[in-house]
């Protein structure tokens, strides 16, 4: 593999990113969102690029199926659903936390261990439900809980301490920070917090769509091949079952996909085509639009796209407008 790269800093006089979306309600234009946006071939160099894809930006939950992959480089047997558990940024449906429930189990380990926050489940359908059978925020609920139940598992095979395993410098974290720059080809860029309390590490858009490729690409038997094959087999433990990633992994054969927050997106397809963007402002409701026309422009098509790329706007009870990719 080639000496990882160091993503460059934007300047602050940098040109303002382009448009990558419209909102546009009763036929005006009321809202724009601007973003940054990669597109790689088959062969992994860059195809087409909207702003600055070479800055660094944090993936936040894109880098998941790289702290899998560490995970199983840890020692960690993880298979089948478990393994697309611990990339996922799961829902909070009922059949996602028994799974969770089952793999704390499996390593002789209780609830309290986890270190992310209580939450509400992810999906607006499910934390409805959920309150209304009255429960309340949970850690087990938080859509990062089967990551954090992976770690502690990795924790536990060999022998590492379970109190912080969320610190950049406990030797689980450094494994997960070398797997992300192995898959990147570049140097991780800074180091933050997620919104779960694990390390967040910084990458270009190119290298992370260079990481989703790596995935598909990487050969049978290797951790990376691995964790791409359970969420592929497994999309609706990476997500939800009304979740755009659920659907395209589920529709659409051998592609990779994973969200982040603050509106991040990474695909790859089985062929090493990939993609990667970010909404400057984190404006999720742009991402569907985007994801299908970036879709589109590497020649998907079905009506799966039409769906993910369906963002009405409504007047009343009424359809008067829509975000839609401006690109």
């Amino acid at each position: 593999m080639p000496e990882p790269r160091t993503p460059r800093t934007p300047h602050p006089s940098a040109p303002e990113p382009p448009v990558l979306a419209e909102v546009v309600r009763s036929g005006f234009v009321e809202s724009r969102h601007r973003g940054h946006l990669v597109v790689l071939g088959a062969d992994g160099t860059v195809e087409r690029a909207w702003g600055d894809v070479d800055a660094p930006v944090f993936p936040r939950s894109a880098n998941k199926p790289m702290q899998a992959a560490a995970v199983l480089r840890a020692g960690v047997p993880l298979a089948g659903r478990q393994l697309a558990l611990a990339a996922a940024s799961h829902s909070g449906e009922p059949f996602h936390l028994e799974l969770v429930r089952a793999l704390l189990a499996s390593h002789g380990l209780t609830e309290d261990r986890l270190q992310c926050p209580a939450d509400l489940p992810l999906d607006t359908a499910e934390a409805e439900a959920y309150l209304a059978a009255g429960g309340v925020r949970e850690r087990i609920t938080m859509n990062c809980s089967g990551k954090h139940a992976a770690m502690l598992a990795a924790c536990l095979r060999n022998g590492w301490p379970l109190d912080g395993y969320l610190d950049p410098a406990h030797p689980l974290q450094v494994l997960a920070r070398e797997a992300v720059e192995a898959a990147a080809g570049e140097r991780v860029a800074a180091t933050g917090v997620d919104g779960c309390g694990a390390p967040l590490f910084a990458l270009s858009l190119t290298g992370l769509a260079r990481a989703f490729r790596a995935f598909v690409r990487a050969p049978e038997g290797s951790p990376e091949r691995r964790v791409a094959e359970a969420m592929r087999a497994h999309p609706e433990y990476v997500a939800g079952t009304r979740r755009p990633d659920t659907w395209l992994m589920r529709e659409v054969p051998g592609v990779l996909a994973k969200m982040g927050a603050e509106a991040v997106q990474a695909v790859a397809l089985p062929d090493g085509r990939a993609l990667a963007f970010k909404i400057e402002d984190g404006g999720v409701r742009a991402s569907g639009p985007v994801l299908a026309r970036a879709l589109h422009l590497l020649g998907l098509h079905g009506e799966v796209l039409e769906r993910i790329g369906r963002a009405p706007l409504l007047g009343g009870e009424a359809e008067v407008g829509a975000v839609r990719a401006a690109f």
